[in-house]
């Protein structure tokens, strides 16, 4: 949890934050004494959905508030909920010929000011009504008096009913969908640690193996601490299991049966990268298929309903069969509110998903590579037991030196250098037990090292890699009559340096410029005595070089590197480094 913040007072933040966040659309209007964000463009002659609660879960609920969604949001303070007054205040500003409805989550404060402004609201003259929404299945049938908690789930309740709104449909439909679809969803939130909240010196923390289950939108404890942290798989395993076992007395809430339909939610609170919520999400939905036989037919996933900085989440599943069983809608008309356009946040975590297609279509083989077949006459061949000792050992050497790589390049760098190398030497480690060298093919072994570095290595390192390994196949293929004039060194040494001069076209690199090119441009120059010996005595020198080098090309020269100092290794450089003393102690 970071307890740093770019604001470290609370005061005037959520105004702020809300004249920021409704620059998205034009259209909308701020009330900033009532904190109330209505649409200037709402259809009068539609029902009105007002929405609301405490700040810091935004994007809810102002960046709702648009076409086929919300007339009108209210803001609170942090995690506090909006006074009577203010909500009175969003019901005025979107007055309807239908009515209007308020929906809301399960929260002790927005359920007494929410429903003191509906009362209000019907005795003012407005046909007013509301919903409370409670999908949370960690507080289980006797764990609470008041009921569910509310979690993000409700935003699939507020989007439903704003396509049903937006299409015309009745105070009564729309206010009875919001009821069905409300009481068939099931969530249940996991965090890592809690959010941190701008101005205040205490917050509850997590160990660093510790994950918790049925946590809150508020810092609220979970259910139960999970020690030590489950996998990934482990936690979604959990997770679905609590939202979908029926058999569970305290938490069977929504029932599915074979056929019916299902939509899935997943709220981003804040503080997990997209790289991660992405990879959650395919866990989840190869689970749903395999152990719940359930492929939902629509999916939201980002930052629904956050909780400010969390590094947290909740999952919501809703039964769209059941849902429409329970009101005058079908489930196709439900999809067609979930698809239908706003101009508003949800657009950015629902993209479009009318036209449907299976995980099974959507993910694809790469298209079948010819075999690549050597020409006797083109090909290099050395001793067979010798190749393979030479390329394991320099793998070896690679993979072991791995960490110090990683560690430097993280001083220096973006951290990658180290784990790229250990990818490709582990891919040909696994070649080699493929007897990829069987033959003694030295051709064989460059095609097998271009498709690994294109295919697995990444980066800038990668890219140089592989530029280096396809030209200096060619160069070997090219000048393999040298190696019966002048000898197998004389070949290997000008193929290097062939290699090399070809590199220079897409590299700026030379000696001195702190780069993988300081162990390679030196090696190629010490194979011209025709001793191997020689190139990896100039390529150690030259790799040991850079530790007294400041970096001029890369991501290293960012940092503002200062050599007087004294400075770890290039990384990379010191990576080929280890490589060529790995095919040179194989060799021995």
């Amino acid at each position: 949890m970071s307890r740093r913040h770019l604001f470290p007072s609370p005061d005037g933040l959520v105004n702020k934050a809300i004249r920021g966040l409704i620059t998205y659309n034009p259209l909308l209007s701020f009330d900033e004494a009532n904190r109330v964000v209505f649409d200037t463009a709402y259809n009068k002659s539609n029902v009105s959905i007002v929405s609301g609660g405490g700040s810091g879960h935004e994007p809810a609920w102002s960046g709702y508030v648009g076409e086929n969604l919300l007339a009108a949001s209210v803001a609170g303070d942090i995690f506090a909920s909006p006074s009577t007054k203010q909500i009175l205040s969003a019901i005025d500003r979107v007055p309807s010929e239908k009515g209007t409805i308020l929906v809301i989550t399960n929260y002790t404060g927005d359920c007494l000011h929410f429903g003191l402004a509906n009362e209000k609201a019907i005795a003012k003259g407005h046909k007013c009504r509301m919903i409370i929404c409670g999908d949370d299945v960690s507080v289980g049938r006797k764990g609470s008096l008041v009921g569910r908690r509310g979690l993000a789930g409700q935003i699939g309740v507020l989007k439903i009913m704003g396509g049903a709104a937006g299409a015309g449909g009745s105070l009564d439909q729309v206010y009875d969908l919001g009821v069905a679809f409300s009481q068939q969803i099931v969530s249940i939130a996991a965090t890592l640690e809690h959010c941190h909240v701008p101005g205040r010196a205490e917050h509850a923390t997590l160990g660093s193996d510790e994950i918790e289950i049925g946590t809150g939108p508020h810092n609220e404890p979970g259910y139960r601490k999970l020690s030590p942290a489950p996998s990934a798989r482990e936690l979604a395993k959990q997770i679905l299991t609590y939202c979908l076992d029926e058999t569970d007395p305290e938490r069977g809430y929504v029932k599915f049966k074979a056929g019916d339909e299902a939509m899935l939610l997943i709220s981003n609170y804040g503080g997990i990268s997209h790289l991660e919520m992405a990879a959650f999400l395919d866990e989840l939905l190869e689970q749903l298929v395999s152990h719940w036989k359930l492929e939902p037919v629509r999916i939201a996933c980002g930052f629904l309903e956050t909780s400010l900085n969390a590094p947290a989440f909740s999952v919501s599943i809703v039964n769209v069969t059941a849902a429409a069983q329970n009101c005058s809608y079908s489930a196709d008309e439900i999809k067609s509110f979930f698809d239908a356009k706003t101009n508003t946040s949800w657009e950015s975590m629902t993209g479009a998903q009318s036209i449907r297609r299976s995980r099974a279509e959507q993910l694809v083989s790469p298209p079948q590579e010819p075999r690549k077949v050597i020409e006797e006459a083109k090909d290099l061949r050395i001793d067979p037991e010798l190749l393979d000792k030479m390329l394991r050992a320099a793998c070896n050497q690679l993979i072991a030196a791995e960490p110090d790589l990683t560690k430097w390049d993280t001083v220096m760098g973006d951290g990658d250098c180290g784990e790229t190398l250990k990818t490709g030497a582990n891919c040909l480690i696994a070649a080699l037990d493929q007897q990829l060298a069987a033959q003694g093919s030295v051709i064989a072994v460059l095609q097998e090292l271009e498709e690994i570095v294109e295919g697995k290595m990444g980066g800038t390192l990668g890219g140089i890699l592989g530029i280096f390994f396809v030209s200096l196949r060619t160069a070997l293929q090219e000048n393999l009559a040298i190696a019966q004039s002048e000898g197998l060194p004389k070949l290997w040494a000008t193929a290097v340096q062939n290699a090399l001069d070809n590199l220079t076209q897409y590299t700026p690199a030379k000696v001195g410029d702190r780069t993988v090119m300081d162990t390679l441009i030196p090696f190629a120059e010490g194979l011209r005595s025709g001793v191997f010996a020689d190139g990896v005595e100039a390529a150690i020198k030259g790799a040991e070089l850079t530790k007294t080098l400041k970096p001029r090309l890369g991501r290293a020269t960012y940092v503002g590197a200062d050599s007087s100092k004294g400075l770890p290794p290039d990384p990379g450089a010191w990576g080929a480094m280890v490589a060529i003393k790995g095919l040179q102690s194989g060799y021995n």
